[in-house]
């Protein structure tokens, strides 16, 4: 095979909010730390391990709007796009490399009436809660009978 692929897939937190750079030309970048965890029992000693990788995550123009708009710190989202190192200077005169992951599409993966119940009482959250399983459980007529299979 002669082609190659650059193709970043992550379901995770988001670190922080989005933090926005404005050009001249009316085009912008969204920036933001997306943490996926990482889970495993050691054999040895039995003990749960968790591991936390942190990717800087780099959205362009509309899609940087749109998570500006309605992602915040902690809630999960699912992110495609590429790896991308850059090389810059910093303030001493020393290179530096970055390594982002340049967003193509994204999704958004925390129900926003989720996190404010989450900010409820405990007994509110019960009772909401409640309504929404006798709905779920509730019997609904099958209506696909004349289907061939």
């Amino acid at each position: 095979m002669s082609g190659t692929l650059n193709k970043v897939m992550l379901i995770g937190h988001l670190g922080d909010e989005v933090k926005m750079h404005y050009f001249d030309d009316k085009n912008c970048v969204g920036r933001f730390p997306l943490a996926t965890n990482e889970t495993y029992t050691n054999k040895q000693t039995n003990e749960r391990v968790s591991n936390t990788e942190w990717h800087n995550i780099v959205v362009r123009n509309k899609a940087a709007e749109i998570c500006e708009k309605y992602l915040s710190k902690g809630d999960k989202v699912y992110i495609e796009g590429r790896i991308k190192t850059r090389k810059w200077t910093d303030d001493k005169g020393m290179e530096r490399y970055s390594t982002e992951i340049q967003c193509t599409d994204f999704t958004f993966l925390s129900n926003k009436n989720e996190q404010q119940q989450g900010n409820q009482p405990q007994q509110q959250t019960q009772q909401a809660s409640q309504p929404q399983q006798q709905s779920q459980n509730s019997v609904v007529p099958d209506e696909d009978d004349d289907l061939p299979f």
